[in-house]
């Protein structure tokens, strides 16, 4: 399946986010891209244009095409609750999400790598399939052959980006756990869901 292989820092700036980690050029250069650079005005934009922002928003943070993250929605609106919060509550629930928020990858877009890769283990079994849905109680971990890779132990060795209450993670065995489903107010992403639900709903 295609995705997204350019520069992050210009989807970044995109944003005025560092929705892809840390990022120097969006420290430097905090307005979108373009050939007019922070010159050029820019109209006020309609309620439309806002919703599909934070909706392309959400795909490229968890790596997500359209018709994936579709899906997803339809999935999150037959489940009891608010459809926002299970939208990102699923998103969280992807492997190669809880492979990035156990640390075993520095980025998203590394810990979808291992995963496809063959490097990661979900109760013993071998799983590459990076949207692979990860349910409470399951077992994640690197798989025997692949604890030696570098890009593995570098990312361990930088230690948590955050605490993550619903993953627990052993660096020295490289195993952990999926607790459970994220609360939304534990989920520190910076998406309003609410906005996503209204721009499907038309």
């Amino acid at each position: 399946m295609a995705r997204y292989t350019g520069p992050t820092s210009k989807i970044a700036r995109k944003f005025k986010e560092p929705i892809f980690g840390p990022d120097k050029v969006l420290e430097k250069k905090n307005y979108p891209p373009g050939q007019h650079g922070n010159s050029r005005r820019r109209s006020k934009k309609s309620e439309y244009a806002i919703q599909l922002m934070e909706k392309q928003k959400a795909k490229y943070t968890y790596g997500m095409l359209e018709k994936q993250f579709r899906r997803f929605f339809q999935i999150a609106s037959r489940k009891k609750g608010a459809t926002g919060e299970n939208l990102l509550k699923l998103c969280e629930s992807r492997l190669d999400n809880v492979v990035f928020r156990m640390s075993i990858a520095p980025t998203r877009r590394g810990a979808r790598q291992l995963v496809s890769h063959k490097h990661i283990l979900v109760n013993g079994d071998l799983v590459n399939i990076p949207s692979f849905i990860v349910k409470p109680g399951d077992q994640v971990e690197v798989r025997e052959r692949s604890k030696s890779l570098e890009a593995i132990s570098n990312s361990i060795a930088l230690g948590r980006k955050g605490h993550y209450p619903w993953v627990e993670f052993d660096n020295t065995s490289l195993k952990g756990t999926f607790l459970n489903q994220p609360e939304r107010e534990e989920i520190p992403e910076n998406i309003n869901e609410q906005l996503i639900v209204e721009l499907y709903s038309k």
